[in-house]
């Protein structure tokens, strides 16, 4: 049965960059407290200019959700403006990126998948009320909750901005419902093989 609950914030781990460059929010990581993760989500605060880690063997989504924005540099001629706020760029954490900030401090969303164990879908939309998700036994939703207000129809659970709707694989049991206004990221997670 698919396993459907609310990750408050109070649930995230934040932890300090170590260039100390900024914050990373943690909100899921798979497995937990492994060594090596399948796929991560987080959102970061960058406070200034500097190297990103690198992920290798990784894929990173990461989109702007705060500030002015920011520029991707990899060392040629293939720089990414992240300027538009909850437009996703996708690049290989095996790329040495350098993070430039346009005009102070900025927040962004992530989500890292280790290619050879998973991938994901990643995608910003409004929503207006209800959105439905049909279960599927290999699939981990994430909804994460920009703005706005939302309600579970499963058991009547409310988020506010921030906080994420998390629906587990399992055998399908039933659609989950998510209705309300505002805006979301959709995060799809499947094994690299599906």
């Amino acid at each position: 049965m698919n396993r459907v609950r609310v990750l408050r914030s109070a649930d995230y781990r934040r932890m300090r960059w170590k260039n100390g460059g900024g914050w990373t929010t943690e909100i899921a990581v798979s497995p937990a407290d492994a060594p090596e993760f399948d796929w991560r989500v987080s959102v970061a605060e960058i406070d200034r200019d500097g190297p990103f880690s690198p992920f290798p063997g990784c894929e990173r989504h990461i989109a702007l959700l705060d500030g002015a924005g920011m520029q991707l540099d990899f060392g040629g001629d293939d720089a990414v403006r992240l300027d538009q706020r909850l437009r996703f760029h996708t690049f290989s954490g095996d790329s040495a990126a350098h993070g430039r900030l346009l005009s102070g401090p900025v927040r962004d969303f992530n989500v890292i998948v280790r290619r050879s164990r998973a991938r994901a879908d990643v995608l910003y939309r409004p929503l207006v009320g209800p959105m439905v998700f049909l279960p599927e036994a290999a699939a981990t939703w994430l909804i994460y909750l920009v703005g706005g207000q939302a309600t579970v129809k499963q058991g009547e659970l409310d988020l506010v901005p921030g906080e994420t709707l998390l629906i587990e694989p399992g055998a399908p049991a039933h659609n989950v419902v998510l209705t309300g206004g505002g805006e979301v990221v959709l995060v799809k997670l499947q094994p690299a093989a599906a």
